[in-house]
C-alpha cells in the first residue's frame, strides 16, 4: 500500500485519505475517488491530496477485518459486518465472555496494521453485547501479515459460555440480632443478581447459625432440585473449622477454596456437595455492588469449573471500590 500526495486530476480509482470538501465537489475519507469527484475538486482550486494506491495482493481494510473476525469468533460469538476497517464480535446470548490471552496477544504481535481489543476475561455480558473488536489501522494490509494472523487465530481464542445453571437454593443462617429486614434485603439482591442470567432463586430456607442446622438446609435444597446453593452467614466465616465449611462437610460435601484475593469479598467459600456447587457467601454479597462473590458466581452460572488456581489468579485487578458501611472497611475505621 503506498500512501501520499498526488494530483488531484489524477486520483480516480485511488482511496481518499482524509475527508476533502470544496465547493460543489467533497470525497469521504477512506472511499475509492470517482473520476467525477477528481475533476471537480480539481476545477475548485484543490490542485493534490492525499490518497491510498493498493499494491498487488493487498486485502482492503474492511475485508480483512472480517476475516480476520471470522476467524477469532468461537463459539457463541457473532461478527457484525465491517465498517472502516472494524468488525466488532457481539454475543449471541447472555452468558460469561472466555477468552485465551495468549492467543489475543499472538494476533496483535504480527504486525502494527492489525490489532485485537477485547472485553476482559470471564466478564458477564448480555446478548447482542460487543465482546471484542478487530481494526486494520490502515486501509488495506498486505496478505503476508494478514495470513499470520489468520494462522495465529487458528484455534478460535475467544468463545462465550452461555448461563447454564437457572435453579439457585439459598440458606440463610441466624443469629440474635439479624434482622429479617436484612434476610429479606440480601434474597432481594441476589435475585437481581440471578436476572440477567436467567436465573432465579427456587428455594428459601433459614437456620440456625449451627453445622448440624446448616447441613440439613443444605442437603434439603439439593433434594429439591437446586443447581446451585448460596448460604449467606448471620456471621462471616473466619476459619475452614467455622459453622458454614463445617456444616458442608456434614452434609456430606466438600470444601475446596476458603478465602480469595478480591477485596472486598475475601472471606468467600466455594464448595460443593456432589455435582452441586455451593458458596459461602462474604457479607459483601449482602450489596448489590460488585464484589468477590460476583467472580465466582457468574462463572458458576455458566457452567465453568472455579478451581483454587482460578481463584489465585484474581489478584491483580481484585481490589475493587470499597463498600459503604461494611462492618471491616480497609480504612479500619468502623462506619456504621
Amino acid at each position: 500500500m503506498r500512501f501520499g500526495p498526488v494530483a488531484t486530476r489524477d486520483s480516480a480509482g485511488l482511496i481518499a485519505a482524509h475527508t476533502v470538501r470544496a465547493e460543489g465537489a467533497s470525497l469521504k475519507k477512506g472511499r475509492p475517488i470517482a473520476e467525477e469527484e477528481a475533476l471537480r475538486l480539481a476545477q475548485s482550486g484543490i490542485a493534490e491530496i492525499l490518497a491510498v494506491r493498493l499494491d498487488p495482493g493487498d486485502v482492503g481494510e474492511d475485508e480483512a477485518a472480517a476475516r480476520l473476525a471470522a476467524e477469532l469468533a468461537g463459539e457463541g460469538l457473532r461478527p457484525e459486518p465491517a465498517f472502516t476497517g472494524r468488525c466488532n464480535l457481539v454475543a449471541e446470548a447472555a452468558g460469561v465472555f472466555v477468552v485465551d490471552s495468549t492467543g489475543i496477544d499472538a494476533v496483535n504481535a504480527v504486525d502494527e496494521a492489525i490489532t485485537v481489543a477485547t472485553l476482559p476475561a470471564f466478564r458477564p455480558v448480555a446478548a447482542g453485547e460487543m465482546v471484542a473488536t478487530v481494526k486494520i489501522i490502515p486501509y488495506a494490509v498486505a496478505a503476508l501479515p494478514l495470513g499470520q494472523a489468520l494462522a495465529a487465530a487458528i484455534a478460535p481464542p475467544m468463545r462465550l459460555a452461555p448461563y447454564r445453571l437457572k435453579r439457585i437454593g439459598v440458606v440463610s443462617t441466624l443469629l440474635p440480632g439479624l434482622k429479617s429486614s436484612t434476610v429479606a434485603k440480601t434474597l432481594r439482591v441476589l435475585g437481581e443478581r440471578l436476572a440477567p442470567a436467567g436465573a432465579g432463586i427456587i428455594a428459601e430456607t433459614r437456620a440456625r447459625h449451627e453445622a448440624g442446622a446448616v447441613a440439613d438446609a443444605i442437603a434439603g435444597l439439593v433434594a429439591e432440585g437446586a443447581e446451585l446453593i448460596v448460604v449467606f452467614g448471620a456471621s462471616a466465616i473466619a476459619d475452614r473449622r467455622d459453622v458454614i465449611p463445617a456444616g458442608l462437610e456434614a452434609a456430606g460435601g466438600r470444601v475446596e477454596q476458603f478465602g480469595m484475593p478480591v477485596d472486598p469479598g475475601n472471606l468467600l467459600l466455594l464448595g460443593a456437595l456432589g455435582s452441586v456447587p455451593v458458596i459461602g457467601a462474604p457479607g459483601c454479597a449482602r450489596s448489590p455492588k460488585e464484589n468477590g462473590f460476583d467472580f465466582v458466581l457468574h462463572r458458576l452460572l455458566a457452567g465453568l469449573p472455579v478451581t483454587r488456581a482460578d481463584i489465585v489468579r484474581l489478584g491483580v485487578g481484585g481490589l475493587l471500590t470499597e463498600i459503604p458501611l461494611r462492618g471491616q472497611p480497609r480504612s479500619g475505621r468502623d462506619t456504621l
